[in-house]
């Protein structure tokens, strides 16, 4: 369930592997990285920004792949390699000006718990390890890469009453059409 009075989110900070993605790592025979995004995901980002929110990506790893899925999804804020992803976050709060009390860290890795435990809203992925389920306020029903993030922009946006406007939004359009 839902945690109550967490709500008010207006920064979504997201890790890409096992989180944007199911968290194999595929090479191809020369050596390229090719990664696999979740339709549902990328549509709730969407739906996400319209309401004006931001979305941000921390990630221990770099890939034209990602770089790529974040300007399809229009993601400004984007930080790769990060060791330590801290800085990066403590960044992103400053550049934005959104307290980290209205910010959500989706993780499922150790590297992500200081971003976990330190966000107004902490989540973990259901495949995440132990220790970040441990520290987050809540843990979605669906795998990283297979929905979870989508699953999360749902709950967040319908603890706010949004979700089935942004809904009729596409039933009107589909009546327009007829």
């Amino acid at each position: 369930m839902f945690p109550e009075g967490k709500a008010r989110i207006r920064l979504l900070c997201l890790d890409v592997d096992g989180v944007m993605t199911d968290g194999r790592l595929l090479l191809d025979a020369d050596g390229r990285e090719t990664k696999c995004f979740h339709i549902h995901d990328g549509l709730g980002i969407r739906l996400w920004q319209s309401t004006g929110r931001t979305v941000a990506v921390v990630t221990g790893r770099a890939s034209k792949p990602l770089r790529d899925r974040c300007k399809e999804l229009g993601i400004e804020l984007l930080a790769e390699g990060q060791g330590d992803k801290r800085p990066a976050w403590e960044s992103i709060l400053k550049k934005t000006g959104i307290p980290a009390e209205e910010a959500a860290m989706i993780g499922d890795d150790l590297p992500d718990l200081p971003l976990v435990s330190s966000a107004g809203l902490g989540i973990a992925v259901a495949n995440a390890v132990n220790e970040v389920k441990q520290a987050a306020d809540w843990v979605t029903t669906r795998t990283g890469g297979n929905g979870a993030i989508r699953e999360a922009i749902e709950a967040i946006l319908m603890a706010n009453g949004e979700w089935e406007d942004l809904v009729s939004q596409f039933n009107h359009a589909k009546a327009g059409q007829a």
